[in-house]
């Protein structure tokens, strides 16, 4: 896909994901530093920087898989930040994809696809139905009545659903005859590519990747960077943290250059692959182009 075809689609002002003074320490290190931000609908945003940046951190922060020291992290509206939460169920919409693939090898590649949705539907009709149960006794001491939950599904169905839609996505990405092998078998990119869809599996409304290909084989990488391309032009929200400055430039709708715990620079792949204005950045990118 050259530069002229890439299709700019963030065309919603809806914001997906906004951070308010997010901070990170570990003990006395600082690590991010009051980081303001929004990412919207649609949006593809590569986060570009030097080692040590903060540039993983920051993404872990974005499903909290990392808890902010101070500050908030708004997801679709709902500071995920705050210990209140049920930051579980908000995770099922936010799909993560790491370096180190994180595959089970104890299970196949069908059922490493199948685990989440399985154990979420399961998880969701065995709360329901413990909800209908104890209704008629609960309501005895609510001043407002809560409603019976429908339930439309069974545990057989839930198993059905999931392994189509598994079967679907490896379809999608060529590897259906690898559906009953085992990870240890595939190649690099074949594992990410896996990853990848498993995260899809759960049908997110955003994607996060932390460094997809740094993993890889320099063969295998273009592999993955397809697949992600292939989202990209489908509409996907994405922030992706990686080192491919030639895959930010060419995917991302904006670039956020990080250092020292801050988002130092940031603007559009012209902006600041063509015209970056601080030193800093000028420096970084004279030794990575």
């Amino acid at each position: 896909m050259k530069d002229t075809e890439k299709q700019t689609v963030v065309t919603s002002d809806h914001v997906m994901i906004r951070t308010e003074g997010l901070t990170k320490r570990y003990g006395k290190l600082l690590v991010l530093n009051a980081i303001d931000e929004v990412i919207k609908e649609g949006e593809k945003v590569a986060i570009i920087g030097p080692s040590g940046s903060g540039k993983s951190t920051f993404l872990r922060c974005l499903n909290c898989m990392e808890d902010p020291s101070e500050g908030s992290i708004f997801f679709e509206g709902v500071d995920i930040a705050d210990p209140k939460v049920n930051i579980n169920t908000h995770r099922e919409r936010i799909g993560m994809v790491f370096q180190q693939f994180n595959l089970f090898n104890n299970k196949t590649v069908l059922q490493n696809i199948m685990m989440a949705p399985v154990y979420v539907g399961k998880r969701n009709l065995r709360r329901d139905k413990v909800h209908n149960f104890w209704l008629p006794l609960t309501n005895l001491f609510r001043h407002e009545k809560q409603e019976k939950r429908a339930i439309t599904t069974t545990k057989e169905e839930i198993v059905k659903n999931a392994r189509a839609r598994a079967e679907e996505l490896l379809s999608r990405i060529g590897l259906s005859e690898k559906a009953n092998v085992y990870p240890a078998t595939l190649s690099g990119g074949q594992k990410q590519r896996i990853a990848i869809v498993r995260a899809l599996a759960m049908n997110p409304r955003v994607m996060l990747f932390d460094e997809p290909t740094s993993a890889l084989d320099p063969e295998m990488v273009g592999e993955v960077l397809d697949l992600i391309k292939q989202l990209a032009q489908e509409g996907m929200t994405m922030v992706i943290v990686t080192h491919e400055m030639g895959f930010a430039r060419e995917v991302a709708d904006r670039v956020l250059f990080m250092d020292g715990g801050v988002i130092a620079e940031q603007g559009s792949p012209e902006e600041v692959f063509g015209a970056p204005k601080t030193e800093r950045l000028q420096g970084f990118l004279a030794k990575v182009l």
